[in-house]
């Protein structure tokens, strides 16, 4: 669901202000994401571009790490992300920035590891737009701790 507010979350004015941070200098496309923990800590990260592509870090992932040493990933509540061109010094883009494939099982890695179906907020580059779901309806059908333990692993 699109929820277009004058005033967002502030967990995305954070993910929005972490964007500002990235280094992509081949893509030009800054995104920022913030994590709030049960206990209410926030961390944040960018996403880091390499000239060999496929090196890059993704801002979630970064921010994960992040959580691991701050809180711990069984504590992650609630994920924001935003970007797009950070070029002027202020973010902007219209389109809802979703987080990819590997992070979205990355995140998954998170919620199973704390019990919870970890809420994610996807919000444009511009700070109007954004979209409240779980990781559970982010990536449905999927592979995850739970399973290895369900196998005995």
């Amino acid at each position: 669901m699109l929820i277009v507010a004058a005033m967002s979350d502030p967990l995305i004015e954070k993910a929005r202000a972490a964007a500002l941070t990235a280094y992509a200098p081949y893509s030009k496309f800054s995104v920022g994401c913030a994590i709030e923990s049960i206990d209410g800590e926030v961390v944040t990260g960018a996403n880091m571009e390499n000239a060999c592509y496929r090196l890059g870090i993704c801002a979630e992932v970064s921010a994960l790490t992040l959580a691991q040493q701050a809180f711990g990933l069984g504590k992650v509540a609630r994920v924001a992300v935003s970007g797009g061109d950070a070029s002027g010094g202020m973010l902007k883009g219209r389109m809802i920035v979703t987080c990819c494939g590997a992070c979205r099982q990355s995140i998954l890695e998170a919620a199973q590891v704390g019990g919870r179906n970890v809420e994610i907020l996807c919000a444009n580059g511009d700070g109007d737009g954004f979209t409240a779901t779980t990781i559970n309806d982010l990536l449905p059908l999927s592979f995850g701790p739970d399973n290895l333990r369900d196998a005995g692993g």
